[in-house]
């Protein structure tokens, strides 16, 4: 209908014919109609309120993103239905207000929505009808944008670690030459004179190979592997977890740490690079029996399999992670450890993440650690699901 129709309509109501009311009445109906199936099928949420925030309509997107009920909220004020929203602030009957917000019911997400003020003529007077408030889901994107953040700071440690390799291997390795040409030189002067010299040079030597250390841990982490999929083979998890408990067996007896196993039965083999995924499971146990107190203590590790993948969690009763540090694990050179270098959980997710898999992390200050495994399966199987509602429906051939 063209605009001002109702209301040349209204003011001549007593001029038209009954039947004519009837069918401008139906088409009325069918146009709200119709436009109530359009904000259905929209996948953003969409709240009509009148001037006083009461809800007048809400769609069922809306209903999904705040868990609300579409019948039981109509008529009653936004800031009830939708906890957390204050109406006096946002409402502006002159201008659109547009926010981000997090909301965490019925589940964690995060929406951008606008407010605009929605105005009618009447008797060419402009007066406020009401809002819409449109509502978007932006859980994913935001992620995305993440994502992509850390894309590009990747990208631009690779440039500096290039840098690093050239600026500071060739003369870390310089050093180390000399120094094992003055050890040649001490090892010649009389005993009461090495001594002191020997203490010196060792503590020489011993720094040049921690930073030769940190540099080639630097250039691993953000290096991408050059095995490509091709080296990949099809291997038992728990047997590279049993290597890798091997090499710590050492130093697990000395700490006097305790491995529980509870391993699930006939696990499928998985397409991994043995290499990497041994020295994945070496920095989380390492990082997991420093963190139990000097007397020892329990892991914990437990592997689990589902039709959509295969999870290794290991547990310890440790110190745990503060949570103010928990949004700085996997920045290069952030660490709780005096002697730690940062890179260990930064080594962890790229090996994971170029397995196709991802890893989490929970801790409780105080209480302990867990980090959990996703290793994605190969050749799934293919699983029917049990539909009662099927039913077979017989198409005639059009001759």
């Amino acid at each position: 209908m063209k605009p001002g129709f109702l209301d040349k309509l209204i003011a001549r109501i007593d001029q038209v014919e009954p039947g004519e009311v009837q069918n401008l009445v139906m088409r009325l109906v069918r146009e709200k109609g119709f436009l109530e199936s359009v904000f259905e099928a929209l996948k953003e949420g969409v709240l009509i309120l009148d001037p006083d925030s009461q809800i007048t309509f809400v769609n069922l997107a809306a209903s999904r993103i705040f868990g609300i009920d579409p019948n039981r909220c109509i008529g009653n004020p936004l800031s009830q239905t939708v906890r957390g929203l204050d109406w006096k602030q946002l409402a502006d009957p002159d201008r659109i207000v547009s926010r981000d917000m997090e909301i965490f019911y019925p589940e964690k997400r995060l929406l951008n929505f606008y407010l605009s003020p929605i105005r009618g003529e009447f008797e060419n007077d402009d007066h406020l009808l009401g809002y819409a408030l449109i509502v978007r889901d932006i859980t994913r994107t935001r992620a995305q944008e993440e994502e992509l953040v850390e894309s590009e700071k990747l990208n631009a440690l690779t440039l500096l670690a290039a840098g690093v390799a050239h600026e500071i291997g060739n003369p870390l390795n310089s050093l180390d030459i000399h120094l094992q040409l003055l050890d040649r030189k001490i090892k010649k002067l009389p005993a009461d004179q090495q001594a002191s010299l020997s203490d010196h040079l060792h503590t020489a030597q011993g720094e040049i190979r921690r930073l030769d250390t940190i540099l080639k841990q630097f250039l691993q982490a953000i290096r991408p592997s050059q095995a490509g999929k091709n080296d990949y083979k099809l291997l038992p998890l728990h047997d590279l977890l049993r290597d890798t408990l091997s090499v710590l067996e050492p130093e697990l007896e000395e700490r006097n740490v305790q491995i529980s196993l509870h391993l699930a039965e006939n696990p499928p083999r998985l397409n991994l690079d043995g290499d990497q995924i041994k020295q994945a499971l070496y920095n989380l146990l390492k990082n997991a029996f420093q963190a139990l107190p000097a007397s020892g203590g329990l892991i914990e590790i437990t592997t689990a399999v589902s039709d959509y993948d295969v999870t290794l969690t290991i547990r310890d009763h440790g110190s745990g992670i503060p949570p103010e540090v928990m949004g700085s694990l996997f920045e290069p050179f952030h660490s709780t450890k005096k002697t730690g270098s940062g890179l260990g959980l930064l080594i962890v997710r790229r090996i994971l993440r170029e397995h196709g898999g991802e890893f989490e992390i929970e801790s409780l200050e105080g209480e302990g650690t867990t980090v959990t495994l996703f290793f994605p399966r190969q050749n799934k199987n293919i699983r029917l699901l049990e539909d009662h509602h099927s039913s077979i429906i017989e198409i005639t051939p059009t001759p």
